[in-house]
């Protein structure tokens, strides 16, 4: 049976964590979780690297690009003894009943329905974030893993990064006073995506099986790898891709789940190409309780706030806490630093290591899957409010959008015949 964890002794490593883990259930063969990885591009390798790193065996390989399944299926092979399962297709890998866990990291538009499909299957889940392409898949996933009884971790990672567990419990320790506005943002400068070709899909490459839920479209030249992210079809925008780290922190931090009131202001600026999603956004977000959180995202100028590419501030009565790259701090009321704290190294494995021991010990993960729709839910709120040039008024109890026809209807989306998550 689950239950909700409320507190958690974080350790200050992953290879501590490993040790502590196989320490506690004798043979670590015994006790060895074995996933299979959809997705094998950049963010899936780095998501090989780390299951191997926490001990899971890495059972099978699924991707519809054969070239990036054999390099997966290589690192493998100079890492573990057993040889993994390689498949294009995730469902055949489901099949397997001696698989415990599916890692998705394929694209946006796969990331619930392979999420949802993996819990039918029993399996645990490690999904990517944002976990759905749309509001509604975040509840579908929600009800699947409840469903089912499964773990499901959501890839916000900073949830187990210890130091900014520290400063998301110094804010909560009401260190910096009573907080009811936090800043996050993101910056990068992102090349144009140029104009795309109709051309045929490299031979190596599955075009039909990559869409898969995604009703059929031509294959161009600037989607795959990583473009597709900024069209509406297969991703979410940068507020999706990235934003939803901060909105996660700030959300967690201040005890916040669904919004009431969602403002969003943007557009595309600064490149005449195929980019569908804004290159410039500023969303606000009201809650209950007079509380606010803000979300700035500049995709053509590396500039943030406080001088960092990414961040999140805390706001109180007379101090601040920013979390940025490089550790967090604490500034009086004249912005004076008062105290300074160092970051660690960013890597994935200890969030790992946490879902590899929720599933042996029965308990929700740090990054559930609800609280991985709560944030999601924020991306998709700021999309749907941009693209539809309104403010959105929302359910405090459900994030559900009211009084707006409009902005309800991309709630969902259409799919490919047979598809649609249920």
């Amino acid at each position: 049976m689950h239950h909700i964890l409320t507190r958690r002794t974080l350790l200050t490593s992953a290879a501590a964590a490993v040790a502590g883990t196989a320490a506690a259930n004798g043979s670590p063969a015994a006790e060895r979780i074995r996933v299979a990885i959809m997705g094998l591009g950049s963010r899936g390798s780095t998501l090989v690297d780390a299951f191997l790193a926490a001990g899971a065996e890495v059972a099978g390989l699924c991707d519809v690009d054969e070239n990036a399944a054999g390099r997966a299926a290589d690192v493998v092979a100079k890492r573990q003894e057993v040889k993994p399962r390689v498949d294009r297709d995730i469902r055949r890998l489901l099949d397997d009943a001696s698989i415990d866990a599916v890692v998705v990291a394929a694209p946006n538009h796969w990331h619930a329905p392979a999420t949802i499909l993996a819990c039918s299957a029993g399996k645990h889940v490690y999904v990517e974030k944002p976990c759905s392409h749309t509001p509604e898949e975040g509840e579908l996933a929600v009800a699947a893993a409840r469903k089912h009884g499964v773990v499901v971790q959501h890839g916000t990672q900073r949830r187990s990064w210890p130091w900014v567990c520290a400063a998301v419990k110094a804010v909560q320790d009401g260190t910096i006073g009573p907080v009811h506005l936090a800043r996050s943002w993101y910056t990068n400068r992102r090349p144009s995506i140029g104009r795309g070709e109709r051309i045929e899909p490299p031979s190596t490459l599955d075009w039909t099986l990559w869409q898969g839920p995604a009703p059929e479209r031509p294959f161009a030249s600037n989607v795959v790898p990583y473009h597709w992210h900024w069209r509406w079809h297969w991703g979410n925008g940068e507020l999706g891709n990235n934003g939803v780290h901060g909105l996660d922190v700030a959300r967690w931090a201040l005890g916040l789940t669904f919004p009431t009131r969602v403002v969003s202001a943007g557009g595309r600026w600064y490149h005449d190409d195929d980019q569908e999603t804004p290159d410039t956004l500023s969303v606000a977000y009201e809650f209950p309780g007079g509380k606010q959180i803000t979300w700035e995202g500049q995709s053509c100028s590396p500039l943030g706030n406080q001088g960092s590419t990414f961040g999140v501030s805390f706001h109180g009565p007379e101090a601040s806490l920013v979390i940025d790259t490089e550790g967090w701090r604490v500034l009086d009321g004249k912005n004076v630093i008062v105290s300074e704290h160092a970051g660690s190294k960013k890597d994935d494995v200890v969030h790992v290591v946490d879902f590899l021991d929720a599933i042996r010990d029965g308990r929700q993960p740090v990054a559930d899957i609800a609280e991985g729709h709560a944030s999601a839910l924020l991306c998709h709120l700021g999309t749907i409010a941009h693209r539809t040039d309104r403010v959105l008024h929302t359910r405090p109890e459900d994030g559900h959008i009211v009084g707006n026809d409009d902005a309800v209807a991309l709630w969902t989306k259409e799919y490919r015949p047979g598809w649609r998550p249920a």
